[in-house]
C-alpha cells in the first residue's frame, strides 16, 4: 500500500470510530467536520490542521494522537532482518543498541513484537523498543513502551524489575521526581526483602538506588523546606548506588557501569554542599578537576563515562546558582554550561540539554532582577533548533522554551 493509501485508510478508520462514538450519520459527521458528505476526507490523504482538530474533538482524543494515527510512521529499513526469528531479532536489536543505531534498534524491536508469541517475548520486545526511544530522547514514547511491557504476565522477575526501574528513571528524566522517587523506593523495599542474586537483578537494584538518590537530590530545590531531609536521603542512596556499580563494574569489567558510578559521585558532591560537609568552593574545584578528563572527541571518553561528566556540569551549575553571586556566579555558569553543551552535543543527549537550558534561564532571570531591566540574551539558529527539539521532548520545559524564544535575540538565522 502506498503512503497516500495508508493515510486514507487510517482516516476512514478514525471517521468510522468518530461516527460510532458520537452516534452520527454520515451527513452529521460531515457537518461536524465542515465537509461535503461526499468528500469526508481530502483526496490526497493530507488533511489540514482544522480538519484534524475537529476530528480530535469528535473523538475526545488529543490532537497529537489523531495526527499520529493518520501519519503513521514508516518502519525503519530492516531488510537484513527478513526471515529472522525472535531470538535473532533480539540479538540484532542489542547489536544496534551497542552501535548507537537507534532507528535500526527501533525497527528490530518492532519486528520482535510481530514475531513474539509469549508474554515474555512481548515484554522483551517492549523493553528493546523503550531503549530505542530513550536513544532518540523521546521519553514519553519510552514510557508507553515500558508500560506495555509491564502489562504482560507472566514474565521473569528480572525483566519485570528492569522494566520497573526504567519506568522510574523515565519519570525522573521527565522531571516528575515524586513519581520517580516513589517507584524506585518501592522497588528497593522489595529488594531488601528478597535480595537479587543475578547480574540483571543486582544491576536493577543499583539503578533503583541511582534513581532514588537523584530524585531526592532534585527535590532539594523543589522542596526547600525539606532540603536537608532530601539531601540526607539522596546522599545515602547515591553512595549505595555508587558502591554497587563499582562492585559490578569490577566483577564484570563493565565500563558503562563505571560511568554511572561516576555520575553518582558527582551528585554526592552537590548533596554534600547542601549538607554542609564541604564548601561550595571546594565542591566546584573538585568538579573542575574531574572535568579535566574531558577534552575533544579524541579524549577516548564515550557513552556513560562521557555522560557522567556532562552531569557533573549540571551539578556544578546547581551549586553555583545556589551558593555563588555576582561575577563569580557568571564565570562558573559560563564554564559549566559551555562544557555541558559540548558533551550533550557529542552524545546528542536531550535530557542534559533540557537541564542546561533550564539553568541558563534561571541565571538570566537573576541577572534581570539585579540589573533592573532585561539583560540581552543572544542565541543562534543552532540554539533554536535544539530548543525546539527540547520543547517537544519535555512537556514541562515548553513554557520555559517559549520564554527563551520570545525574549532572546536570534542571530545567524535563515
Amino acid at each position: 500500500m502506498t503512503r497516500e493509501g495508508a493515510r486514507k485508510r487510517n482516516i476512514e478508520q478514525l471517521l468510522g470510530l468518530a461516527g460510532a462514538y458520537k452516534g452520527l450519520s454520515r451527513k452529521k459527521l460531515a457537518e461536524a467536520l465542515g465537509r461535503d458528505p461526499t468528500k469526508l476526507f481530502p483526496e490526497t490523504g493530507n488533511p489540514k490542521l482544522d480538519y484534524v482538530i475537529r476530528l480530535a474533538d469528535l473523538l475526545d482524543w488529543p490532537v497529537g494522537d489523531v495526527a499520529e494515527v493518520i501519519w503513521e510512521s514508516e518502519p525503519a529499513d530492516m531488510s537484513e532482518a527478513d526471515g529472522l526469528g525472535f531470538e535473532a531479532l533480539d540479538d540484532l536489536a542489542r547489536q544496534m543498541h551497542r552501535e548507537g543505531k537507534a532507528a535500526e534498534m527501533l525497527g528490530a524491536s518492532q519486528r520482535m513484537a510481530l514475531a513474539a508469541r509469549t508474554p515474555h517475548e512481548r515484554a522483551l520486545a517492549a523493553h528493546r523498543e523503550s531503549g530505542a526511544w530513550n536513544s532518540f530522547g523521546r521519553f514519553n514514547k519510552e514510557l508507553e513502551a515500558i508500560r506495555r511491557g509491564l502489562q504482560e504476565s507472566p514474565i521473569p522477575a528480572d525483566l519485570r524489575s528492569l522494566l520497573r526501574v526504567n519506568l522510574s528513571h523515565a519519570y525522573y528524566t521527565l522531571g516528575q521526581h515524586i513519581e520517580a522517587r516513589a517507584m524506585a523506593r518501592d522497588l528497593l523495599e522489595e529488594f531488601a526483602v528478597s535480595p537479587p542474586t543475578s547480574r540483571a537483578g543486582r544491576a536493577s537494584r543499583a539503578f533503583a538506588a541511582y534513581v532514588l538518590g537523584h530524585a531526592n537530590r532534585s527535590l532539594m530545590a523543589q522542596e526547600p523546606e525539606r532540603s536537608q531531609e532530601r539531601a540526607s536521603a539522596a546522599a545515602e542512596s547515591l553512595a549505595s548506588s555508587r558502591d554497587q556499580y563499582e562492585t559490578l563494574a569490577a566483577e564484570f569489567d563493565n565500563d558503562p557501569w563505571r560511568g554511572i558510578a561516576n555520575t553518582c559521585l558527582g551528585g554526592l558532591i552537590e548533596v554534600e554542599v547542601e549538607l554542609g560537609r564541604r564548601s561550595a568552593g571546594e565542591a566546584i574545584a573538585e568538579i573542575h578537576r574531574g572535568l579535566e578528563a574531558v577534552g575533544t572527541d579524541a579524549d577516548g571518553l564515550k557513552g556513560d563515562r562521557l555522560e557522567s561528566y556532562g552531569w557533573w556540569c549540571v551539578f556544578g551549575c546547581n551549586i553555583t546558582l545556589r551558593h555563588l553571586a555576582g561575577g563569580e556566579l557568571q564565570r562558573q555558569m559560563a564554564v559549566f554550561t559551555n562544557k555541558g553543551y559540548q558533551i550533550a552535543d557529542r552524545l546528542n543527549n536531550w535530557a542534559m540539554r533540557e537541564q542546561l537550558f533550564s539553568m541558563e534561564f534561571v541565571q538570566r532571570q537573576q541577572l534581570n532582577v539585579l540589573a533592573g531591566f532585561p539583560v540581552e540574551w543572544t542565541i543562534d539558529a543552532d540554539d533554536v533548533r535544539v530548543l525546539v527539539g527540547t520543547m517537544g521532548r519535555f512537556p514541562q520545559f515548553k513554557s520555559t522554551g517559549w520564554k527563551i524564544l520570545r525574549t532572546a535575540t536570534v542571530v545567524g538565522g535563515h
